[in-house]
C-alpha cells in the first residue's frame, strides 16, 4: 500500500481512537473535534477508496459502530437526566381530529 494511500487510513483511525476518548471523558470540545477529523479522513477515501486493504477498513468500520453504540449510551444517560431534572425531549402526539401537536411534559424542580 502506497504512503499517500495509508495516509487516510492512519488518519481515520486517529480521529476514531480520539472520539472513543473524548466519549469515554465526556469531553465535548475534543468529541466535536475527532467528529470533524473523522468526516475529513473520509471525504479523502472517497475520492480515493483504498481497495487494497479491505481488512483494515472493516476494522475501522467495527471501531466505528462500536462509537456509535457508546454515543447512544450517551445520550440515553443525558436524556435521564434531564427528565430527572423535569425536563425532556418534546414528542408528538395526535389529537381527536387527528391533528399533530407536541407534547412538552414538565415537572417543576421545586414548589415557592
Amino acid at each position: 500500500m502506497s504512503t499517500a494511500m495509508n495516509e487516510p487510513l492512519q488518519r481515520l483511525s486517529n480521529a476514531l481512537d480520539g472520539e472513543r476518548q473524548a466519549l469515554i471523558e465526556h469531553d465535548v470540545q475534543a468529541l466535536i473535534k475527532a467528529t470533524g477529523d473523522k468526516l475529513d479522513a473520509l471525504r479523502s477515501l472517497e475520492a480515493s477508496p483504498p481497495v487494497d486493504n479491505l481488512a483494515m477498513l472493516q476494522e475501522l468500520a467495527e471501531r466505528n459502530r462500536a462509537n456509535g453504540v457508546l454515543l447512544s449510551r450517551r445520550r440515553r444517560e443525558v436524556n435521564w437526566a434531564l427528565q430527572q431534572l423535569g425536563r425532556s425531549e418534546s414528542s408528538s402526539a395526535y389529537d381527536a381530529k387527528g391533528q399533530s401537536h407536541l407534547l412538552h411534559t414538565r415537572r417543576p424542580l421545586a414548589v415557592a
